[in-house]
């Protein structure tokens, strides 16, 4: 075919110098984009934004951070990955010469965001009891401790327990407790604020889903306790709710509403209740931990704002002083989760006393630490493993443990 050869019309013209014009622009744009990716930093330019590529450098340098922090601090353990940004170190240390068994779960959800860190309870009911290991498989967990104290024969918990901003128990004592939040960690002695408001007034109440420790306390109990209610006290009375109203009144055990709550306690306290016509439970904690997850209370503390403190007198815990295996948590400066158990009773492992394990919390760079349940409860499981010795074969069964696991696992 013969080639035609026409001159360009006046829009082709224009085209033509539009398309320089804009591949001037984008090669200029080019050019400043792998400046600006040197200015900050971020190593070879690899069509990635600069925005991203700082934030993986960034990222790394956390990472390699976090290891070298891991291998200087504990550099006389064994140290095992488990999971991104989670440590297992195992420890031997010698105390007036007698050894004792540690084992150390250190975790930075700052480098892996992907961890979800939740208290789990035995069964759908508090009064329930299950080995750590079958707690920790059915919720998918790679880590679990034992967490707070338990009634040994019922498995209820004894303290504060909140799981997903539901509270199923309330406080004993105003033990310390730690508080899981979105990006931290905080820890301190908690108390119930509780109140059950009517059209007639308010009313307080002393606590929620806990044993009874005075005939004088009024008590809520909701489905989380069980079917149905403890035994009434002497000279004391029950209030059944059911849909924010009264629909009985009695001396003796009562089934629990689903939609509703027990109130139980002195007659002399509730009778005038019986003539309001509305009522609404409100469940509050001091400190007011408002965007609070989830809770779980210990005692005594160990580290407090960065030193030593130990106040086992004022929780009431002078029953588990001594030389005993011991279960603690506590956080760092820079947000690490710090959980430990140490063996005891036995002649390879003797255990620790309050003090010893506090120093210990200190040591390994906790600025917050408290005691967890501890002595025949004191279990750690590690990816489908118990890794410490307790006492039991894989530990007995517990009330409620602390869970660490992947996000929508």
């Amino acid at each position: 075919m013969d080639t035609i050869l026409t001159h360009p019309s006046r829009f082709e013209k224009v085209a033509t110098t539009a398309t320089g014009i804009i591949i001037t622009i984008s090669i200029l744009i080019s050019q400043n984009l792998i400046i600006l990716a040197k200015d900050l930093g971020v190593g070879n330019y690899t069509g990635l934004s600069p925005t991203l590529n700082y934030i993986q450098e960034n990222n790394k340098k956390k990472e390699l951070f976090f290891e070298e922090e891991i291998l200087k601090k504990y550099s006389e353990g064994i140290i095992t990955e488990v999971d991104k940004g989670v440590k297992h170190v195992r420890i031997i240390r010698y105390y007036n010469g007698k050894p004792v068994r540690i084992n150390v779960v250190e975790l930075s959800t700052d480098i892996n965001t992907n961890l979800d860190i939740v208290p789990a309870i035995a069964s759908e009911k508090l009064s329930a009891k299950k080995q750590i290991s079958n707690i920790a498989k059915e919720k998918n967990a790679i880590v679990a401790i034992n967490a707070g104290y338990f009634k040994p024969n019922t498995g209820v918990p004894l303290g504060t327990l909140m799981i997903n901003k539901k509270l199923y128990t309330g406080p004993i004592y105003d033990r310390v407790a730690i508080g899981f939040f979105e990006n931290g960690y905080d820890m301190a002695r908690v108390k119930l604020e509780a109140t059950i408001n009517t059209n007639i007034g308010g009313f307080k109440i002393d606590n929620v889903n806990q044993p009874r420790m005075l005939s004088t306390h009024t008590i809520v109990y909701t489905r989380d306790w069980g079917e149905t209610t403890p035994p009434t006290p002497k000279y004391g009375t029950q209030l059944v709710i059911s849909r924010g109203k009264l629909i009985g009144v009695t001396e003796k055990q009562t089934t629990i509403p689903q939609d509703g709550f027990v109130i139980v306690g002195p007659v002399k306290n509730l009778e005038h209740l019986t003539k309001a016509k509305s009522f609404k439970l409100n469940l509050k904690t001091s400190p007011n931990w408002s965007d609070v997850n989830h809770i779980i209370s210990g005692g005594p503390y160990l580290v407090k704002d960065n030193e030593i403190f130990v106040d086992m007198t004022a929780q009431k815990l002078t029953a588990i002083g001594g030389r005993n295996p011991r279960t603690a948590i506590g956080y760092t400066n820079d947000n690490h989760l710090i959980m430990l158990t140490a063996d005891g009773r036995e002649g390879a492992s003797v255990g620790l006393t309050l003090i010893e394990l506090a120093n210990l919390m200190k040591e390994f760079g906790c600025i917050n630490a408290m005691n967890l349940d501890g002595g025949g409860s004191t279990v750690m499981y590690v990816k489908g493993k118990i890794v410490n010795k307790p006492a039991v074969q894989g530990g007995i069964p517990l009330s409620h443990t602390l869970t660490v696991k992947h996000k929508n696992s």
